[in-house]
């Protein structure tokens, strides 16, 4: 069997085991059971364990779990409120100050979970219900959170980027910074968009229903100004040498249990079982997705689909802008179908030679396909940040949410556009504040 046909058939299996519902990381691994017993026959059963367990034994994995933690623990207690509700009273003045707010809780959010999905449940909670009520387009508001939602896994720290750095052998320290100017800028157009979108939707801004005294904004300053302190410690000690992205994480994650206990004097046991619980299955969902990605990914290497794939592409001695515009397409289809990790894991490592070699800078790879798996979760048919919502707010159409969320589709394709044509703006603070890496 030829490799491009070896290639076919397991993409198909691939394609027809998602259609039936599968969970993706029982789905990914029986395609690459199926491959593999193509190459290797029965003795296939020998290797599996000891692929899949190699492929997440990295203790810079532990900063996955830690990092979900802190999203677990903020989304499942009342800071995730408090945070929401202290950017509305001090925007409150400013037109469209809600939605500026709640795509500003997401940036900030985004900093302390670095998962898309856990942004836009805990934003989501908050943010929809008070924007129906004040009269915002159902579209608007899910819309706007939907897409802001998406910011987790590009504002660091990022658990993609994290995924992305081990599995390229890249700095996790650079790739965090290489995320961040595009991360303001995604967060300003997606704020600009916003604005646009509920005034050409007829919503008028008026804010002289709404008054906050100074004493009310202040109020609300000694509750989300530790979390705050946390984000910025934690970039801190990341970028000043002091401590390990797992390190970082782990202590992250245990300042902000302390935070919550001290500040909001959450002591029973009970008020966490939620927070722990569904930290737990979120952080076994990303890992056995790793496992069976490194499982599927071993099994096109060893069926050559890989090596044959990456020849083929290397063959066409095409123009560099066409071979990146191909390469985003795949990206682009790649993540409706795939969760941004899985997609990482088994496309990154195959990629990467290929964008060096036509002179494209890995870093600035890393987020142009961060950017298109931001896409892949507010499209159809996965698109789980649409689902998130879809859960949160019932009573608006699962269409009105749709048509909300897809116009950020081509903000975000703007904003790869212009990273293409500035570059600068993803590599120029990690080579400013670490020098060009070597």
């Amino acid at each position: 069997m030829t490799p491009a046909l070896a290639g076919v058939l397991i993409v198909l299996l691939l394609c027809l085991l998602l259609a039936t519902g599968m969970p993706i990381a029982f789905a990914l691994g029986l395609a690459a059971l199926a491959g593999l017993f193509l190459d290797m026959g029965s003795d296939v059963i020998y290797i599996v364990a000891e692929i899949m367990f190699a492929g997440i034994a990295n203790l810079g994995y532990v900063a996955i779990p830690m990092f979900v933690l802190m999203g677990a623990i903020v989304a499942g207690t009342p800071a995730g409120g408090d945070l929401y509700k202290a950017l509305d009273r001090w925007l409150y003045k400013v037109p469209g100050g809600l939605i500026l707010s709640n795509i500003g809780a997401c940036a900030i959010f985004s900093g302390m979970t670095g998962s898309s999905p856990a942004t836009c449940a805990a934003i989501g909670k908050i943010g929809v219900p008070e924007m129906l009520g004040r009269g915002y387009p159902a579209s608007v508001a899910t819309g706007s959170i939907a897409a802001g939602g998406t910011l987790g896994i590009l504002i660091p720290p990022s658990v993609t980027m994290i995924v992305y750095g081990i599995s390229t052998q890249t700095s996790i320290g650079r790739l965090f910074l290489a995320g961040v100017v595009p991360g303001l800028l995604l967060t300003a157009m997606f704020m600009a968009w916003a604005l646009f979108d509920a005034r050409r939707k007829g919503f008028h801004f008026r804010i002289d229903a709404l008054a906050y005294s100074w004493r009310e904004k202040l109020e609300s300053l000694p509750r989300v100004m530790p979390l705050l302190l946390i984000i910025a410690g934690m970039m801190f000690v990341l970028y000043g040498g002091v401590a390990t992205p797992s390190e970082a994480a782990g202590a992250g994650a245990l300042l902000t249990l302390m935070v919550v206990v001290i500040v909001y004097r959450l002591v029973r046991w009970k008020t966490y079982a939620g927070v722990f619980s569904s930290a737990m299955r979120e952080s076994v969902m990303i890992m056995m997705i790793m496992a069976s990605a490194e499982l599927f990914a071993f099994a096109l290497s060893s069926l050559y689909i890989t090596q044959s794939l990456a020849a083929a592409i290397a063959a066409l001695e095409i123009n560099r802008w066409l071979l990146i515009g191909l390469i985003n397409l795949f990206l682009l289809v790649a993540g409706m179908f795939l969760p941004p990790v899985a997609v990482i894991v088994m496309a990154a490592p195959l990629l990467l030679p290929i964008i060096t070699q036509a002179g494209f800078d890995p870093y600035w790879f890393a987020v142009v396909l961060t950017i298109n798996m931001e896409i892949g979760l507010i499209t159809p048919p996965v698109g789980l940040n649409l689902f998130v919502l879809n859960a949160i707010a019932p009573n608006v159409p699962t269409k009105e949410i749709l048509f909300g969320a897809l116009p950020y589709v081509l903000v975000m394709m703007a904003a790869i556009v212009l990273l293409c044509f500035f570059p600068g703006l993803v590599t120029g603070l990690p080579d400013g504040l670490m020098g060009p890496p070597l």
